[in-house]
């Protein structure tokens, strides 16, 4: 729950994120925050893993201040997905069992089977020792996706936070990733920053972001039918898809 929270970033103090943001996202509830960038939508990110502190308002997990719990009891309890997935240098086994470090072989290949990335690992020549090279470069973007997909179900933390997930990805790498992100979301509580709507039409909410407040909530068949920015965003993108959006 975010409870009437303001925010700017300390370099900027004339220029405010987020003005009296307040939601809430029940548990198992996947949300969705889409807008333009600089919206405020990965911000709530920022601030709900305390990153930065509120300028005024709250923020709750289970009806506890995030600010009276450890970091490290916070972050343990939640999964993130970025858009720009951080590998390290190692085999992708290790990669993936940095969700989890004490997981055993076996829950390791659950995971990745899970993510949809079994398949791609398997047929490299050493499998899951195989050395991913430095960030990760010699595995292409949906790959890259795939592993980072694995490490968070291997973590398999209650709270799950993707960061447009799926936005820089060619369309059939985004079949493969969205199809990993559904067994993902599968009983976790979500917040999706969407880029790709087409990605969000079974969110339970979807929260439309305009400079630093929401202008729109709803589902995505009653804001698509609508007359407000949701709407518009939608046309927007099946303009650009040649109507098939």
């Amino acid at each position: 729950t975010f409870e009437d929270v303001s925010f700017h970033y300390p370099s900027r103090p004339q220029s405010p994120v987020l003005q009296h943001l307040t939601l809430t996202a029940q548990a198992g509830e996947k949300i969705a925050l889409v807008g333009p960038s600089g919206a405020g939508k990965s911000t709530i990110v920022s601030l709900l893993l305390r990153f930065y502190e509120p300028n005024s308002g709250r923020i709750l997990v289970d009806q506890q201040p995030v600010g009276d719990r450890s970091l490290h009891d916070l972050r343990a309890n939640m999964a993130i997905v970025p858009q720009e997935v951080l590998l390290f240098g190692g085999s992708i086994e290790e990669n993936i069992r940095y969700g989890r470090l004490q997981a055993s072989d076996e829950e390791v290949r659950a995971a990745a089977r899970a993510a949809e990335a079994d398949g791609f690992i398997e047929a490299l020549p050493q499998g899951y020792a195989s050395e991913l090279g430095e960030r990760g470069a010699r595995l292409s973007g949906g790959q890259q996706q795939r592993v980072a997909i694995a490490r968070a179900l291997l973590k398999d933390a209650p709270v799950l936070l993707l960061d447009e997930a799926t936005s820089a990805l060619d369309a059939q790498s985004e079949r493969a990733v969205q199809l990993a992100l559904e067994n993902l979301m599968r009983g976790r509580t979500t917040l999706v920053i969407a880029h790709r709507l087409a990605t969000i039409r079974n969110a339970d909410q979807i929260l439309v972001f305009g400079q630093g407040r929401i202008l729109e909530r709803g589902s995505y068949a009653e804001l698509a039918q609508g007359d407000g920015p949701f709407a518009r965003l939608v046309a927007a993108q099946s303009d650009a898809l040649g109507g098939r959006g």
